[in-house]
């Protein structure tokens, strides 16, 4: 099964200097392996944003090339304003790029793999699969 990883965990196995060893890193590495880690272009943008040395940038950028890039449709964004509301309803508050992150991956039925505990408390409302270490 393919798995979306979300920005909190590509953020622990590259944005660091030094990668600290974790279950989430250890995990990664082996969804890399495998051919199952998806990279949201969303993502792409959120780990890409913030890094104040070019050097740093480009390092970066040129390692997450070797991804490809997930196309969205039409029903994505539906969906994801969808959960927003229903977690909204619930008193549960999630940014856009996480909703839109559980709706790319609940309509393949792909699971979502990440360190943010937010995707816990969605999970209690909408219909996404999380993968833990």
């Amino acid at each position: 099964m393919r798995v979306v990883v979300d920005t909190s965990v590509w953020s622990l196995a590259f944005r660091r200097r030094t990668p600290i060893p974790s279950p989430h890193t250890l995990l990664l590495a082996d969804l890399i392996k495998d051919g199952r880690a998806l990279l949201l272009g969303i993502v792409r943008q959120e780990l890409l944003s913030g890094i104040r040395h070019s050097e740093q940038f480009d390092r970066l950028r040129n390692q997450l090339r070797s991804f490809p890039d997930n196309q969205f449709e039409i029903e994505d964004f539906e969906t994801a304003a969808s959960f927003f509301n229903i977690c909204m309803t619930n008193g549960i508050q999630g940014s856009m790029i996480d909703f839109l992150i559980c709706a790319f991956a609940s309509r393949r039925n792909y699971q979502i793999f990440t360190s943010d505990p937010d995707f816990d408390h969605y999970s209690g409302f909408i219909s996404i699969s999380l993968l833990h270490p």
